[in-house]
């Protein structure tokens, strides 16, 4: 009598719990295959990329202990005045910034938010240390500045900050890191400002400037300074937004192609 009762219930308990559906094997596995094939894709091109900073950070080392090795042979040498360049400070920023991202790069499968605003930066500190030192190319010519142009500056001003700008380039168009925050505009010239108030401070001291441009006797005044300080800030800025708006376009543009893949 009892069995009897439960097997009913049990039945209409059965017909009202609908089956559970298992994914369909073929369009699961084909999902996973393509996933899978994407993140490898993505783990060698980050793996390349990695070995790529690294080599751009061992070149920088290269040029920087190579420019060392070349003013020390100026009878008035001074290692406080070498560091003070700024095109000097920026190419140490870069092997540090370049050594952090190229650890980033070949082990994780993306940067953190922070590094890529960080690489955005420092791109932009190489590519203007090269546009001054053409600029200061041109002018000293005609002012009373000595220039010359040995291998490790060729490397400093122009060799490294276009290989900076692959590297830079490469994670774009890869498109796996966040897109660059548009504050990278502000913070850019963070560094910049004060190396320049620093300059023009101890210059006003000792007497030297490392570049022509912060000297006011050669500029024609305080008026001259401010025109070229200007300059450079618009070349800071103008770069910077550059950069950043690729990065978010590229950036975009990598996650649609990345879920068209999937579907």
């Amino acid at each position: 009598m009892s069995a009897r009762a439960l097997d009913p219930g049990a039945r209409v308990a059965s017909a009202e719990t609908p089956p559970v559906m298992p994914p369909a094997p073929a369009e699961a596995d084909g999902r996973d295959a393509v996933s899978t094939r994407v993140r490898a894709r993505t783990t060698a091109s980050r793996r390349a990329l990695g070995g790529f900073r690294l080599a751009i950070a061992v070149i920088e080392i290269v040029a920087l202990v190579g420019n060392y090795q070349y003013v020390l042979e100026f009878p008035l040498f001074a290692a406080v005045n070498f560091f003070s360049y700024f095109t000097i400070l920026s190419a140490m920023l870069a092997v540090v910034t370049l050594l952090i991202a190229a650890g980033y790069a070949l082990r994780q499968h993306r940067d953190p938010p922070w590094l890529a605003a960080l690489r955005t930066i420092i791109t932009v500190y190489l590519l203007v240390s090269g546009i001054v030192f053409a600029l200061i190319a041109v002018q000293a010519s005609t002012r009373d500045y000595r220039l010359e142009v040995p291998w490790s500056d060729t490397l400093l001003h122009f060799v490294v900050p276009v290989l900076a700008l692959v590297a830079w380039s490469v994670d774009a168009v890869i498109a796996v890191n966040p897109p660059v925050p548009w504050a990278t505009i502000g913070w850019v010239l963070v560094f910049p400002s004060g190396w320049l108030v620093y300059t023009l401070i101890r210059g006003a001291d000792i007497g030297w400037y490392p570049y022509f441009f912060l000297d006011a006797s050669q500029v024609g005044g305080a008026a001259g300074i401010a025109a070229y300080c200007a300059l450079v800030l618009l070349i800071f800025v103008g770069i910077t937004s550059v950069l950043v708006s690729i990065h978010r376009r590229l950036a975009l543009r990598g996650v649609r192609r990345r879920l068209a893949r999937r579907v």
